[in-house]
């Protein structure tokens, strides 16, 4: 069957509101870990997990940090504005855009947005005893999107110190509750260091600095790539055939040291979470593309949606890995900076991925047709072992290791 066809009801299940974890446990590695090995399920805690990964194998955990994106403006008419940060504009790289002073440029969501039909937004915040004003300013529209120039009247204070002081931390919304304080530390992982996510990568958020170490001492070892996630993540899909369904653009990042230890491991990895399924699976199709064209730009490099289906590229993993490489030793560059739209349905051949670690995601959702993926149709057992042994689902819920 062309996989365009999937239905996205074929992978519906009953999750009652009383299984979505609204906060999380407190011990993050506490959780319970669902194990599937080979079409066998059993289960442990998640702190257990080093001893069930091989000796020597290479885990790839995604490093990406979550912004303040949520900034409320009030109308002097009192009505409330939410402008929602989804991906810089100008600059658009992620890096230079925290580091602006006086004024930059994103791509938004607008909440209220027949309120806000022309103006200029103002919100007052005081720094360090002084008072600094933003203003937002709405220009074009881009499909769902607006663009919005900030500005802010203090060239000392940084973009990114700025929302720090001003924005609220997106969590998502199906927990149904405002952001409380505590989410700042716990919807971050442990090893969050890139800012640009507007979502957690929730598979991360049940390590901790022991578990970490022990997988250290398990001989394990460990790299970081960056995805940042988009609020796509959270998309619902509303056609009844995949086709429908357009994947939103993620931004990636992943360091020559990264693709070299890869390349060590003979282009195979563990990863932690469908964001780093998305970035390590995204690498061997660039990869392939530059063995076919080495002139490509990084831009040029991007990842389609139906790419994977559409082409098959007669690589090894490692050659892809390697051209990457040669890309990075040719321009002097510390890391490939690029995007990927794959969607990852039943049918795909998986090149880099050969085991996962992932939290229960939303009925009908993408994520969950990766897991399917995965597993090769087999989903449905892993979902309902987790449904009738009390397992907590989505963002703050339980963990899985699916080694299929």
């Amino acid at each position: 069957m062309d996989i365009k066809h999937i239905r996205i009801k074929d992978f519906d299940y009953p999750l009652p509101d009383d299984r979505i974890a609204k906060f999380p446990l407190p011990e993050r590695d506490h959780s319970k870990l669902l194990v599937y090995r080979q079409g066998c399920v059993s289960e442990d805690h998640f702190y257990h997990l080093p001893a069930y990964l091989p000796a020597g194998a290479l885990v790839v955990c995604n490093n990406t940090k979550v912004i303040q994106a949520r900034l409320h403006f009030r109308k002097e008419t009192g009505a409330l504005i939410e402008v929602f940060l989804l991906e810089p504009f100008a600059p658009a790289d992620y890096e230079q855009m925290f580091q602006r002073r006086g004024h930059c440029e994103w791509l938004c969501l607008v909440g209220n947005l027949k309120k806000w039909k022309e103006g200029t937004l103002r919100l007052a915040v005081t720094m360090g005893g002084i008072q600094v004003v933003l203003t937002a300013t709405r220009l074009e529209t881009h499909a769902t999107s607006h663009r919005v120039a900030f500005d802010w009247d203090n060239p000392q204070v940084s973009w990114a110190e700025l929302l720090e002081a001003v924005g609220e931390l997106p969590i998502p919304p199906y927990l149904n509750r405002a952001t409380e304080e505590s989410d700042k530390e716990t919807y971050q992982t442990v090893y969050s260091k890139i800012k640009g996510s507007v979502a957690a990568p929730t598979a991360g958020l049940h390590f901790t600095d022991r578990v970490l170490a022990d997988l250290d001492a398990h001989g394990l070892e460990r790299e970081e790539l960056t995805l940042h996630v988009g609020a796509g993540t959270f998309k619902p899909v509303k056609s009844e055939e995949i086709e429908g369904h357009t994947m939103h653009t993620e931004f990636i990042s992943v360091g020559r040291r990264t693709l070299e230890r890869l390349i060590a491991h003979d282009g195979e990895a563990i990863a932690v979470g469908t964001t780093s399924v998305r970035t390590l699976e995204s690498l061997y199709y660039m990869g392939a593309k530059l063995i076919a064209r080495p002139d490509l730009s990084e831009e040029q490099l991007h990842v389609t949606q139906w790419e994977p289906y559409e082409t098959h590229p007669e690589v090894t993993t490692v050659e892809a890995l390697r051209a990457l490489l040669d890309y990075l030793d040719r321009h002097d560059l510390p890391a490939l900076h690029s995007s990927t739209q794959i969607i990852i349905v039943p049918g795909y051949q998986f090149h880099v991925v050969k085991m996962l670690v992932t939290n229960f995601h939303q009925p009908q959702s993408t994520l969950l047709l990766l897991v399917s993926a995965f597993v090769k149709g087999d989903w449905r057992k892993i979902y309902d072992y987790a449904l009738a042994h009390d397992f907590r689902f989505l963002s703050y819920g339980d963990s899985s290791l699916i080694i299929p």
